[in-house]
């Protein structure tokens, strides 16, 4: 296979796909403010292997996005360590 595309162009860079990232909606209880956010955000941020956060407070829910499916236990502990409840997946 030489380095031209099907389209007829050419290219001298390599083209390195890697799997899509794991994310995952878990619910958490205990959230109620801005503070609650950062903490959550902040103790799910510190696991191994997380790309991105998002909590969103007013529905209870934490979008995780990992390098891999990330160990719910893992993610139990933090979450319970920062004072608030890992409920499940949503």
């Amino acid at each position: 296979m030489g380095c031209c595309s099907t389209d007829g162009s050419c290219s001298t860079t390599a083209t390195v796909e890697t799997s899509p990232a794991a994310t995952t909606v878990y619910t958490v209880a205990g959230m109620t403010c801005g503070h609650c956010e950062q903490a959550v955000g902040k103790a799910v941020s510190a696991l191994a292997g997380v790309t991105a956060v998002r909590v969103d407070v007013p529905a209870g829910l934490v979008t995780v996005s990992a390098e891999a499916e990330l160990d719910d236990e893992a993610l139990r502990a933090a979450i319970d360590d920062a004072g608030y409840e890992l409920t499940g997946r949503a």
